[in-house]
């Protein structure tokens, strides 16, 4: 008979965004009360409470992005705004009893595997302890705005902000404003500042691919209908879902599928390029690499604005930033007395600034000194009780990352189930080797590695560029690969002294008790 003397498992969850507080509630939901949810601000959301920029909103329909087990009949539209979306978490977490679980004002600021104990401590940053069986990075790849190494930028005179930490004390009102970026953030507040600043000048990189947005309020009675048929909202988000995996996810990742979907995609886009009426300006807007290299941006705004008299693009590189101008390469000075940096966030970072100490006093950004790697993205070999949420090679260039964060919220609950009966779970280096290498040559072929862009997907390390961000697949096969935790591919150690040191409950065990087969490794 087997022994289960072990206590159920604490659980340290670092970050309150949609991965973090999803976990949580499928851990109340579970029946496992001990669990801390560690938050640095004052609220929960994550990047939607950060983003609070004007227009800011999600590029995913409503439905689908957000939580299968907790549906929101009441979506206002089809594609929700921040506030929307943060007030969606923020009752997520009242729902569910969450806030006495969170610790605000909490930053995580270092975290040491104890191998004695067998336990992680975590140190805050006023040097206060806590501890934890099982922790879990719930940081985001979108979370550490990226300021860009401009010279000059310091000296500038006037007022500069992120996107993500938006100064709305500062009224844009009548001012001359230089917007350096143009991705997707970009797209969504430029069309609000244009209507009352003096001037608007976008410093553009390169050009996006940009659709239109099929959005919409929905009505009163569609909303009825969601609460009084819940089926109708589960059928809605199905069709959403297919959508991106029998569409645009073919072409994203396969070859065939390029060949046979890029061409109405790309011609979607230049439809929509129409609304500029220059044509040396749309000539100047279309890029010259493959639809889906970057992901495609969708907006029915921005093309409108950059006919307005008082917004501009430039496309020349910037050379330097003066005192209230920003100086383009071909030395032309354009006025400036705000700058809003719309460059987007250290996407490859992970859980910095967070230091992770593992096994042997290994810390996490020695084990990824080549580059970020994890198993599934989610477990490295060295690390034991330590899984990371949207972690390498999660991201998807379609589709809704919520549904990916739910494939992950099955393997770590797994894994909460396992350290009932183990002490802890050590992924195997030759899992993540052959994860990874599977993976890279899978991501070869991909528009992301072949498209002739420049993407934030793509990270430049020791050894050239490498995908360290995307998942090669569907999100479906995501789903399957992670539906349950394989302990073939984890090292572990027993609950109870002179049980078998390797293997005490197996892969096969676990599919016999729940009625399922162990997803494996391909």
């Amino acid at each position: 008979m087997r022994k289960t003397s072990r206590p159920r498992p604490s659980v340290a969850i670092v970050g309150s965004g949609f991965s973090g507080l999803g976990l949580a509630i499928r851990l109340q939901r579970a029946g496992y009360t001990d669990f801390t949810i560690y938050e640095k601000a004052d609220g929960v959301g994550g990047v939607w409470r950060d983003n609070s920029y004007p227009g800011a909103a999600c590029d995913a329909p409503s439905h689908l992005y957000s939580y299968s087990f907790q549906p929101n009949p009441d979506w206002s539209r089809r594609f929700a705004e921040q506030p929307e979306i943060l007030r969606y978490l923020e009752n997520c977490a009242e729902d569910n009893a969450l806030l006495p679980h969170i610790r605000f004002g909490t930053e995580i600021v270092a975290a040491r595997f104890d191998p004695d104990a067998v336990r992680w401590v975590l140190t805050t940053a006023e040097g206060e302890e806590f501890t934890a069986d099982l922790l879990v990075a719930a940081c985001g790849q979108l979370s550490r705005p990226s300021y860009p190494a401009i010279a000059g930028l310091d000296e500038f005179t006037g007022r500069v902000f992120h996107s993500a930490r938006w100064d709305h004390d500062h009224d844009l009102t009548g001012r001359d404003v230089a917007v350096i970026g143009n991705g997707a953030s970009a797209l969504q507040f430029v069309p609000h500042i244009a209507e009352r600043a003096r001037t608007v000048t976008i410093l553009q990189r390169q050009p996006y691919w940009i659709s239109p947005k099929p959005d919409r309020e929905y009505p009163t009675l569609r909303k009825l209908f969601n609460r009084r048929i819940p089926l109708l909202q589960r059928v809605s988000r199905l069709g959403i879902f297919f959508c991106f995996e029998m569409v645009l996810n073919p072409m994203l990742i396969s070859p065939r599928g390029r060949r046979i979907l890029s061409a109405p995609i790309r011609a979607w886009c230049r439809w929509n390029l129409r609304r500029v009426s220059d044509p040396a300006l749309r000539a100047a807007l279309t890029p010259r690499y493959e639809v889906g290299c970057n992901r495609i941006l969708t907006s029915n705004e921005y093309y409108d604005t950059l006919n307005r008299p008082n917004a501009r693009i430039v496309t020349r590189p910037i050379d330097h930033i003066g005192a209230r101008s920003v100086i383009d390469a071909d030395g032309r000075e354009h006025p400036a007395d705000t700058i809003v940096l719309a460059t987007g966030f250290r996407s490859h970072d992970f859980v910095a600034p967070m230091r992770i100490v593992g096994l042997h006093d290994q810390d996490l950004d020695s084990a990824w000194q080549q580059r970020p790697r994890a198993f599934l993205g989610l477990s490295v070999p060295g690390f034991p009780n330590f899984f990371l949420m949207y972690g390498p090679n999660t991201n998807v260039g379609s589709g809704s990352i919520v549904h990916m964060l739910e494939s992950q919220m099955n393997h770590i609950m797994h894994a909460v189930e396992q350290l009932s009966r183990i002490r802890y779970l050590e992924v195997r280096a030759e899992s993540l080797d052959r994860f990874d290498e599977r993976a890279q040559e899978r991501l070869a072929t991909t528009v992301w590695n072949t498209g002739g862009c420049h993407s934030w997907y793509v990270a430049d390390t020791a050894t050239g560029p490498v995908n360290t961000n995307n998942w090669p697949g569907s999100m479906r096969e995501y789903r399957r690969r992670t539906r349950r935790l394989d302990l073939n591919d984890y090292r572990t150690t027993p609950a109870v002294p002179g049980e078998s040191a390797e293997r005490p409950y197996t892969a096969s065990d676990a599919a016999g008790r729940l009625g399922a087969s162990p997803a494996r490794e391909e």
